[in-house]
């Protein structure tokens, strides 16, 4: 089949319904959470807008605004450069635009993580989940499925905090080494604030899928949604983040192409 006729099929599948287009973007606004560090540290700002004009006699026949917001607010795409371990490698302008687009292995920990907000995906869920499915995609994403996105209405509930800090799903160090180093996978998808756990902050080392994972020149997305429209396999990614020069990250549409029959 030539390439045009593969894309050919491509627009013809989306016109007709085949290929069904699923945004796992979270809206962004002022509400959407953002991530709350010590305040010993610097913060991320929350998303804002400045109203240029409105069709008013600022510009009457336009309405704009100029925008603030941190690299990693919403749903965002973290470049190797976010983390020490790789702050020598890429920015979020110089990713490989072909690494934009890859297929997806959706795991579903939606109902551990029910039952305890702190649950950890170890290497042997992964294993299990290859067994069932076949192993993970080369040059794909790996994409957590934890049911945290029916959070994602309120900042309180989604960080998921108290006196010990917050409490939300991810990786143990162990299964995040694992993905960074010896799986065939581009990069990491969660539907919470960042890619680590809540607890994440107390592993050994702190924080090990932002280390792991930037370190080996892979990516991490976050604050996914609508990952319980995927299948386990066959869904492909595409995921666009602003090509910040310099940036560590930015804020990203991320879409998903499944086959429906």
């Amino acid at each position: 089949m030539s390439p045009q006729s593969v894309l050919a099929a491509l627009t013809s599948g989306l016109r007709s319904g085949a290929i069904e287009v699923v945004d796992l973007t979270s809206p962004l606004s002022s509400s959407t959470p953002v991530l709350q560090l010590p305040s010993k540290f610097g913060q991320t700002a929350v998303f804002e807008l400045e109203e240029i004009s409105r069709y008013d006699n600022r510009g009457p026949a336009w309405y704009w605004n100029n925008f603030r917001s941190g690299e990693h607010t919403g749903t965002h795409f973290d470049a190797p450069n976010h983390w020490v371990t790789g702050k020598d490698l890429a920015d979020v302008a110089s990713v490989p635009v072909r690494r934009l687009i890859a297929p997806a292995a959706v795991l579903d920990f939606s109902a551990e993580a029910e039952a305890d907000p702190d649950f950890l995906v170890e290497v042997e869920h992964v294993e299990a989940w290859e067994a069932e499915n076949g192993p993970l995609p080369e040059g794909g994403w790996l994409l957590v499925r934890t049911g945290w996105d029916a959070r994602s209405h309120a900042r309180e509930p989604f960080l998921n905090a108290d006196a010990s800090g917050p409490h939300t799903p991810g990786l143990s160090p162990e299964c995040a080494r694992w993905v960074a180093e010896e799986s065939p996978v581009i990069g990491l998808g969660v539907e919470t604030v960042g890619t680590d756990a809540g607890q994440a902050s107390s592993f050994d080392p702190a924080f090990p899928c932002h280390s792991y994972l930037m370190g080996s020149d892979k990516y991490g997305l976050t604050q996914l949604r609508n990952l319980s429209a995927l299948p386990p396999t066959g869904a492909v990614v595409f995921a666009g983040p602003l090509p910040i020069v310099t940036g560590s990250g930015a804020p990203a549409r991320v879409l998903a192409l499944v086959e429906r029959s």
